[in-house]
């Protein structure tokens, strides 16, 4: 009786399989085509609540990390959306966090390292692209800002002529590529207003990431909630008196606990030089109980690490990069990932966490 039940099965598996290759070129565009509508029409900023939000588009360093893309988050206030720093890999993560790049209607700068800057051309390419964009990316930063863009621009004159002539003047308009440079003076310790509009003020201030100049953190103040982001840093008093009273407080952070085992690793394989580097960068970041520290002064409502160095592969090394945070803040931390979004809904007090990115 056995043997008939398998004879059966094994028939109705072949009639199974017979009619999905008949019908696969049917299924497979139909699936095809779902996934693509979903994330051509995926946009999380439609009808998204009032108030300020922050978005991790990448939580990295320039250490190689496979679940980390390099420095980037996303301030949205309403209407505007700001990016700051665009580390490599970060744009790639917009498209899966659903957010439009065409949305983006400026770029800021900390500094000028690499690992925050190298991500300008895809920025600029896919703004311009997806969103046809009338006039170049504005770049907001430091002086020094001028030649970096006009750098990029060099790079993708070329690329910029083939899609003109591939796609025409009304898909992608001449005026709108590339980028275009708006540095600002070096704020003194107090700080200075570098944008204000439609109810949102962001404040630049110097940071200590010497001999990386200039260096600026930003605040951001909209429909009275706040955040700032310190951008690559040593422990700063300036961070903690722009940061007091601050919803979120988004630092840097490095463990010297753990990247003094990368230093003993590089020495025992006779890397020399990787262990200099590694050395070195000890004194011109900051320590996760440092960043702790500051907002515990600055009596911020919620502390966000991100530029994570070193990689944290497994939970074990986050609790080992967290070590004495909690003795020193008693509120809520989060390690960064990317494709966190924090919100801060206007007029209140509360700070709602979700991750966008599912993998």
């Amino acid at each position: 009786m056995w043997k008939k039940g398998l004879v059966v099965v094994a028939v109705v598996l072949a009639v199974l399989v017979g009619l999905f290759l008949s019908f696969e070129d049917r299924i497979v565009r139909r699936i095809v085509f779902q996934q693509a509508l979903a994330s051509i029409q995926a946009d999380n900023l439609e009808g998204m609540d009032n108030g300020l939000h922050v978005v991790l588009c990448g939580s990295g360093s320039p250490l190689p990390d496979p679940t980390r893309a390099g420095p980037c988050a996303l301030v949205i206030a309403g209407e505007q959306v700001l990016m700051v720093d665009v580390g490599s890999g970060s744009m790639r993560n917009l498209g899966p966090m659903g957010i439009p790049p065409g949305r983006v209607d400026a770029l800021l700068l900390t500094h000028f390292h690499s690992d925050h800057i190298d991500g300008i051309g895809e920025l600029m390419l896919q703004r311009w692209a997806g969103g046809s964009h009338s006039t170049p990316l504005p770049v907001i930063a430091p002086a020094g800002v001028t030649p970096i863009v006009e750098g990029f621009n060099q790079a993708y004159r070329t690329d910029i002529g083939y899609r003109i002539a591939h796609h025409g003047e009304a898909v992608v308009p001449p005026s709108g590529a590339g980028a275009s440079a708006r540095p600002f003076a070096l704020p003194p310790a107090e700080g200075r207003v570098v944008l204000q509009q439609e109810g949102l003020t962001v404040t630049a201030f110097p940071v200590d990431h010497a001999p990386v100049e200039p260096s600026v953190g930003y605040r951001f103040d909209y429909q009275g909630r706040s955040a700032v982001i310190s951008g690559d840093t040593k422990a700063s008093d300036v961070v903690r008196r722009h940061a007091q009273g601050v919803d979120l407080l988004v630092h840097e952070a490095l463990a010297s606990n753990l990247v003094g085992i990368l230093t003993e690793a590089a020495e025992v394989a006779g890397e020399t030089e990787l262990a200099t580097i590694t050395r070195d960068i000890l004194d011109y970041h900051t320590s996760p109980v440092e960043a702790a520290r500051i907002a515990a002064q600055a009596e911020v409502g919620h502390l966000l690490y991100t530029h994570i160095v070193p990689q944290l592969p497994v939970v074990l090394l986050e609790r080992q990069f967290l070590k004495g945070v909690d003795a020193v803040f008693e509120g809520p931390v989060t390690v960064g990932e990317d494709g966190l979004w924090v919100s801060m809904p206007a007029d209140s007090t509360a700070i709602d966490i979700e991750q966008l990115l599912r993998w």
